[in-house]
C-alpha cells in the first residue's frame, strides 16, 4: 500500500472508524491522526441540550480538526504515511444536522474562512453501520460524554453520512458494510479488508467480505 500516503477512515459514531484507523496505522507503520472528542468542553452538554450547545460544539471541532490537518499541507515525501479517522469535510455534515438555519449560515462563513487546504486523501474508507449496530458499539465503548446520545440523533447522522458518501466523488472511495464483519476481534476479517484496500482503484467501490463472495 505504498501508494497510499494519506488514508482516511470515516463513518458515523459507532461504525468503528477509530479502531480500524489504529489497526491500519500499525499495519502500515503509518502516523496516526485521531480526532479527540473528549477534549471538546461542550460535548457532554451538547448531548444534554443540543439546541443550545450545537454551535460551540461544532466550532470547537472545526478549530481542532483544522489544526490537526494543517501539517499535511506540505507533506514530506520521505515521511511515513498518515492514517486519519476523520475527514475535514465531515464538519459541514454534522453542522447541517445539528445547527439552525442562522447558526449554519454563520458556521459556513467561519468554515470557509478557516478551512486549511489539506491534501486530498489517496483513499477514503467509508464504514457503514445500521442504527442497531452503531448503538450497540456506542454503548460498549461507554464514553461518558456519549451516554446522552439518542437513537434519533444517531439515525440522523447515519442518514446524513449515507447521503453524503452516495454523492462523494472527490477521491477514491471504498464503502464497507460493517454489520457482518468484525475487524477488531477477527484477524481474518481485518486481513481480508486490508487485501481489498490494496486493490482499491479510482471511483467508488464496495467491499465484499471473502466469506460472502
Amino acid at each position: 500500500m505504498d501508494r497510499f500516503r494519506y488514508l482516511v477512515v470515516e463513518g458515523p459514531i459507532g461504525a468503528g472508524k477509530t479502531s480500524l484507523a489504529k489497526r491500519l496505522a500499525a499495519r502500515l507503520s503509518a502516523d496516526l491522526l485521531l480526532e479527540e472528542p473528549g477534549e471538546n468542553p461542550f460535548i457532554a452538554k451538547f448531548y444534554q441540550d443540543m439546541a443550545r450547545y450545537a454551535l460551540p460544539t461544532q466550532l470547537f471541532f472545526l478549530f481542532q480538526r483544522s489544526r490537526m490537518v494543517e501539517p499535511l499541507r506540505q507533506p514530506d515525501m520521505f515521511s511515513r504515511p498518515t492514517v486519519a479517522d476523520f475527514l475535514l469535510d465531515k464538519d459541514l455534515l454534522f453542522a447541517r444536522v445539528t445547527l439552525s438555519g442562522d447558526e449554519f449560515a454563520l458556521y459556513q462563513k467561519i468554515y470557509d474562512a478557516l478551512r486549511p487546504r489539506a491534501p486530498a486523501p489517496d483513499l477514503v474508507i467509508y464504514l457503514q453501520g445500521s442504527l442497531e449496530t452503531c448503538m450497540k458499539r456506542v454503548k460498549k465503548a461507554s464514553r461518558a460524554f456519549e451516554k446522552g446520545m439518542t437513537p434519533e440523533y444517531l439515525a440522523q447522522l447515519i442518514e446524513a453520512y449515507n447521503y453524503y458518501f452516495y454523492h462523494y466523488e472527490e477521491t477514491p472511495l471504498l464503502v464497507v458494510d460493517t454489520n457482518e464483519i468484525d475487524f477488531v476481534n477477527q484477524p481474518a476479517d481485518f486481513d481480508d479488508l486490508v487485501a481489498q484496500i490494496r486493490r482499491a482503484r479510482k471511483g467508488m467501490q464496495y467491499y465484499v467480505p471473502a466469506a460472502h463472495q
